[in-house]
């Protein structure tokens, strides 16, 4: 046995070891980072990029560097790209100007706490005529943190005309959700979380472990499941992924508890299990996922569809995974492994390659020098 002569040797000893422990964890989380990328500015809206093969592009490009904590991102129609940071700024990529240095709006009241923030953003889908941007945001509601999405009018390099979509989603420290899209129905759909209370998720009664559905204009469509409410579907931990495929199918990605993150193919009505069921466990009456990550955590959060594929972005995981839904089995492919540390969002562009955020500076990462970063991936190089 190893005997120190004073306190200050094992102090020292102790020191010692605690630096070490942080270069190895350093070490694994940079390791395999690239940088030097190519700069794609501005981005461009051109489909399939006129004149150039997809194969002929490189995998990687960087859009843009030195963010802090990107979460949500969306394309206007003319290629320009609008996304979010956590503490509550909506930043803007004009098509022409690149990133703007002042952001378009930065929201006073976000509660910028744990896992809430200013997170989702979406686009109308008429925003040619109407110029309406909305986002999802955590705030203070007295002593308790609660969620709400709102819309704005964009307005030259401003968001203006604050209207409240819907309110008192249950917020807390994690578990928030936050995507929010609009669906091939014209319809807005969101994710909430289950504001660390579970069986509120079982709840039709309360707005937490949901994906809700709605109008533009925050009423509350007629062919909804349940009379009166915005509840689309419920049973959900903390959804942060959603996105339909060629047929118009809606597909959701689920946080899991000890790992079991999901994959969910969403129907109208139905009962995801949180917490009821986990993984391959079954009950009557509850959906079990597609495919879950088992003992594995991916901790996925935004997924896009694109050619027969779902691609979601995995935080933990640190990959950029992708679930091929057209194979039977399905096969589930992992790409850009530690690449690029956590990755938060994935959205295909206009010109058919997939833009992805890295969240190194989210306090669960190690940010190397670019980060957090906007990465647009040529899918065909994959």
């Amino acid at each position: 046995m190893i005997k120190f002569s004073n306190k200050k040797s094992l102090l020292i000893i102790i020191i010692v070891l605690i630096a070490l422990s942080i270069v190895l964890i350093r070490w694994n989380f940079t390791a395999n980072r690239l940088s030097d990328l190519p700069e794609v500015v501005p981005p461009t809206a051109a489909p399939a990029l006129e004149g150039e093969i997809l194969e002929d592009v490189p995998l990687i490009a960087s859009v843009a560097k030195n963010l802090e904590i990107p979460w949500s991102l969306d394309f206007l129609p003319d290629g320009s790209i609008v996304f979010t940071e956590r503490a509550g700024r909506v930043r803007f990529i004009d098509a022409q100007e690149g990133l703007l240095s002042e952001p378009l709006l930065t929201i006073i009241e976000v509660a910028h706490v744990g896992e809430g923030g200013l997170l989702g953003i979406a686009v109308h889908p008429e925003f040619a005529k109407n110029q309406f941007i909305y986002v999802y945001y955590t705030y203070r509601d007295g002593e308790d943190l609660a969620n709400r999405v709102v819309r704005y009018k964009k307005q030259g390099k401003n968001l203006v005309d604050k209207k409240i979509i819907i309110d008192n989603i249950p917020g807390a420290v994690f578990h928030n959700g936050g995507r929010i899209k609009f669906g091939p129905d014209g319809l807005l759909y969101i994710t909430t979380g289950d504001a660390l209370i579970p069986d509120l998720a079982q709840n039709k009664n309360t707005l937490a472990g949901k994906i809700l559905r709605l109008k533009d204009d925050g009423t509350k469509p007629a062919n909804n499941p349940f009379p009166g409410s915005p509840v689309y579907s419920l049973g959900h931990r903390n959804p942060q992924g959603l996105a339909w495929d060629d047929q118009g199918r809606l597909w959701a990605t689920e946080h899991g508890s000890r790992a079991t993150d999901e994959v969910n193919l969403i129907e109208s009505g139905k009962n995801y299990g949180w917490p009821t069921i986990l993984g391959d466990e079954k009950a009557a009456d509850l959906k079990s996922p597609v495919i879950h990550s088992d003992k594995e955590t991916w901790a996925p959060s935004g997924v896009a569809f694109l050619d027969g594929s779902l691609f979601f972005a995995g935080l933990r995981g640190q990959s950029l995974y992708e679930l091929v839904i057209e194979d039977q089995p399905l096969t589930l492919r992992r790409h850009l492994n530690k690449n690029f540390g956590r990755l938060r969002d994935v959205v295909v562009g206009p010109d058919n390659f997939l833009y992805v955020l890295t969240n190194n500076r989210d306090g669960r990462g190690v940010p190397t020098a670019d980060d957090d970063q906007i990465i647009r991936i040529n899918p065909k190089k994959l």
